[in-house]
């Protein structure tokens, strides 16, 4: 009995999918749960499972192809049982010897672009150690064998015909190029802040904080809240948070969007936290932040952070948001302007902290500083209420106990 393999049900927000990586071929051995095939969209991998035992059966949507939502990718036979083996035992001699190193290759679990690079370098996919999820091969793995085999004398006559044949690498010295496709998720980024640029009135201020205060009692508390909650460390970005809940309290339309021709106010603060992944930057969402203690925030925090790099992200943890922050200064970033994530009208940006000489009370002291940034949609911020905003923020960051006091 033949089981059709589908697509996810997609959002509103997402018009369709990518096939990325099928993790089975057409006659292999397939178990319930297991993954099948990823569907990248413009927000996040979707992973398919099985839905039975059986046999992978014809592929309907291959690696590259367009999906639609709910549209059908393959099939599974189930109950049926992998031949493979019995196959290649009755094939004749010479023939099965010739085949044998493209069916190795088709066992090999690359993802499309490590294939493709492979292919065009002559590199046979089955003699490169995997170091993706589950053995899959990366491209920072044919890249790795890449420069092996340039650098092993030996090999390197025998290989000249095969790069020969293989066209889009260009080699001359050290001086080398690659071509890959983009990825829907750096495709829809690129998009997004293209469009953010061009029907936005976009302005950045700044400020800087001194953080003498914070790092004061995150080193002092940062132990024993550790322990109190269950293993949350005690980082930054709660402060900030925090401190950008209260200010957006305070000033409305920081916290509001452009919808049309209306604005909407919102009356909770959904505040995105940008988060570095493999597959680039993407901002999950404190849902009512506003709401949230430092233990909550820092945990939230955490557990975007791991699903970020195993890829495990949903779509609905990165829907919406009023507010967003983003820290650069994990990078080293000293100064920034960063791009308002619409429909939002404002993004606050955090950079490094750097010991400076600080004129305070008439004497110059060594103060860890940090540069603010606040870009903001001129339509609906006034320039007053950006500085202000911003100002409210340093306030209370380096007079901590005004977040409790509500002053």
């Amino acid at each position: 009995m033949a089981i059709e393999i589908k697509a996810p049900t997609f959002p509103e927000s997402v018009a369709d999918g990518t096939v990325a990586t099928w993790h089975k071929q057409p006659g292999e051995a397939v178990k319930r749960d297991e993954l099948i095939v990823d569907i990248e969209t413009d927000k996040v991998v979707l992973e398919v499972l099985a839905t039975a035992d059986g046999v992978l059966g014809a592929i309907v949507k291959g690696e590259g192809e367009t999906v639609l939502s709910d549209e059908v990718l393959g099939s599974i036979e189930e109950g049926g049982v992998a031949a493979a083996a019995p196959a290649a035992a009755a094939a004749p001699a010479p023939v099965a010897a010739a085949a044998a190193p493209a069916a190795a290759d088709e066992d090999a679990i690359g993802a499309p672009a490590a294939r493709k690079l492979a292919e065009e370098n002559g590199i046979a996919l089955n003699s490169i150690k995997g170091t993706g999820k589950d053995g899959r091969i990366t491209k920072e793995d044919v890249v790795a064998a890449i420069e092996a085999k340039k650098s092993a004398p030996a090999a390197a006559p025998a290989a000249k015909p095969a790069a020969a044949a293989a066209a889009p690498v260009v080699a001359t010295g050290d001086r080398t190029e690659k071509r890959v496709p983009m990825t829907r998720v750096r495709a829809t980024v690129a998009k997004r802040l293209v469009e953010a640029q061009s029907n936005m009135a976009m302005l950045t201020t700044f400020n800087e904080v001194d953080m003498t205060e914070v790092m004061a009692l995150r080193s002092k508390y940062k132990d024993l809240f550790e322990k109190t909650h269950n293993g949350v460390r005690l980082g930054f970005m709660s402060f900030f948070v925090k401190a950008a809940t209260e200010a957006l309290k305070r000033f409305p339309a920081v916290n509001a969007s452009i919808d049309g021709s209306d604005i909407v106010y919102h009356g909770y603060a959904d505040i995105g936290v940008a988060v570095s992944s493999d597959r680039g930057l993407v901002v999950p969402v404190l849902r009512n932040a506003e709401q949230m203690s430092l233990a909550e925030i820092e945990n939230g925090i955490a557990t975007f952070g791991k699903k970020a790099r195993d890829g495990k992200l949903s779509i609905d943890e990165m829907t919406g948001g009023t507010f967003t922050i983003t820290n650069g200064g994990t990078f080293g970033s000293m100064m920034s302007t960063p791009i308002v994530n619409p429909p939002q009208a404002a993004i606050l940006g955090m950079h490094n902290i750097i010991q400076r000489p600080m004129a305070v009370n008439g004497q110059v002291v060594i103060r860890p500083m940090m540069y603010l940034a606040l870009s903001y949609d001129h339509r609906l911020i006034d320039g007053k209420e950006a500085v202000t905003f911003l100002v409210t923020i340093k306030n209370l960051l380096e007079d901590p106990a005004r977040l409790l006091l509500d002053i």
